[in-house]
């Protein structure tokens, strides 16, 4: 898997001051989408140990409240097989901050047995996240009023809540 950016003490992309990884590849090419770049799967620079190193010692500060992963896409199925291992290790690692995640699929797909995203892995990538921003950017729902979304199809889903009842729970700051 290769990343385009690391963004250190990232206030746009989620609540509090985070780290955000903007991984590289994604199928969805959303018109209009704000890092086209990141696209193409051989964007940027291969995401190896050192550059988990170096994420899980940039979240170390207090004020860092957490990881967000972007894109691209997350969620295509060989960015998971790489990104699965390292939630595991930030998680381990700082089991009190928040993991959030964007996706152009929707939760009801990553769920489902068979569609291009659900992999051997995505249920247990799931588990690790507190917040969902799930949904395609569509340009004729764009806007920018809208926390941490783009366009109005997209939802916050707060997975802790979400599992707990079974149902999608929407993420009420």
């Amino acid at each position: 898997m290769n990343y385009g950016e690391i963004k250190d003490c990232d206030v746009a992309n989620g609540v509090g001051v985070r780290i955000s990884l903007f991984v590289s590849g994604c199928t969805n090419r959303c018109p209009g989408c704000f890092q086209p770049q990141t696209w193409d799967f051989n964007y940027g620079q291969e995401f190896t140990r050192k550059t988990e190193d170096k994420i899980i010692e940039m979240m170390r500060p207090g004020y860092i409240n957490g990881l967000t992963v972007l894109g691209g896409e997350p969620f295509e199925p060989g960015n998971q097989q790489v990104l699965m291992p390292f939630l595991r290790r930030v998680k381990a690692s700082y089991p009190d901050k928040t993991i959030w995640a964007f996706t152009g699929f929707v939760l009801e797909d990553l769920m489902k047995e068979g569609a291009h995203c659900h992999t051997d892995v995505t249920e247990e990538m799931l588990g690790m996240l507190d917040v969902l921003i799930d949904g395609r950017f569509e340009q004729e729902l764009k806007n920018i009023q809208l926390r941490f979304r783009g366009s109005e199809n997209q939802r916050l889903i707060d997975m802790n809540k979400t599992r707990e009842a079974g149902k999608i729970v929407l993420w009420d700051e």
